[in-house]
């Protein structure tokens, strides 16, 4: 009789919940025997699911495809809304019908697997490109524009250039078709490629900042108004890297600026 250990190795080459592997361990009454059924069952189910929700997510591309593009670029900016730094855009293009375990809205990824995920990415992807614009651009411009800055930045270090671009809420001046998605970075792959590759990009740039100013707890809350932040502000004061266009910051320069 097989040694659980032996039966669990087997169940590991299982790829299908028909598989008759599973009709005849079942006849095995033993009860460590049915767990690894019971858990084996479970890990294929979770890839079936995943591997639908990737499907999914891949409906704009093979629309795109069907067209006959194929070098499509996701484009998507993390750091719109904090007091400090830069807002930083990513554009990427994955190769056709790209599937990355685990690739969803930077926002749902759990911080623990930002970096396994953006290096599945940069492993795969077939260009990436990285636009920053610091906070004086954001004051001179506003953000909105800024934005739109680093996105054109982004998907001009793209090399082929895209055919098409997918992108998150924005449309760009630019002489390439695309398509504006609304919540693109959880419904686009590509885009989701994009979030990723941001917003690991802008992490490391405010974990730099925070070893460059510290006091303001940069490296957990990457320019967020957090209390620790804010508490940082009232104690240090003002650093080059803060959004002088943005509130409370505007207030504080104004008010300093009165004494």
């Amino acid at each position: 009789m097989a040694t659980i250990k032996e039966i669990k190795e087997l169940l590991a080459t299982v790829t299908e919940l028909e598989s008759p592997v599973f009709l005849e361990l079942e006849k095995d009454s033993r009860s460590g025997v049915q767990k690894e059924i019971g858990k084996r069952k479970k890990a294929i189910q979770a890839e079936l699911d995943e591997d639908l929700r990737l499907e999914a997510m891949l409906s704009y591309e093979k629309e795109l495809y069907k067209q006959g593009l194929t070098l499509i670029a996701g484009v998507d900016e993390v750091g719109r809304g904090p007091l400090a730094g830069p807002v930083v855009a990513a554009a990427v293009i994955l190769p056709q019908n790209c599937k990355i375990q685990g690739l969803n809205d930077s926002k749902k990824i759990p911080k623990k697997k930002h970096l396994e995920i953006f290096q599945a990415v940069q492993d795969q992807a077939l260009s990436i490109g990285i636009g920053i614009m610091d906070n004086h651009v954001i004051d001179k411009v506003n953000i909105y524009e800024a934005t739109k800055l680093a996105m054109k930045e982004a998907v001009s270090q793209l090399e082929p250039q895209p055919e098409h671009l997918l992108i998150d809420a924005m449309k760009l001046e630019l002489p390439i078709s695309q398509t504006s998605i609304i919540k693109g970075d959880a419904n686009s792959l590509s885009i989701a490629a994009a979030s990723i590759v941001a917003k690991v990009a802008r992490d490391k740039i405010m974990a730099n900042y925070d070893q460059e100013f510290p006091g303001y707890d940069f490296g957990q809350n990457a320019g967020y108004g957090t209390a620790k932040h804010l508490e940082g502000i009232d104690k240090h004061g003002i650093t080059p890297i803060h959004r002088t266009s943005f509130e409370p910051i505007k207030t504080i320069v104004s008010e300093t600026s009165k004494r």
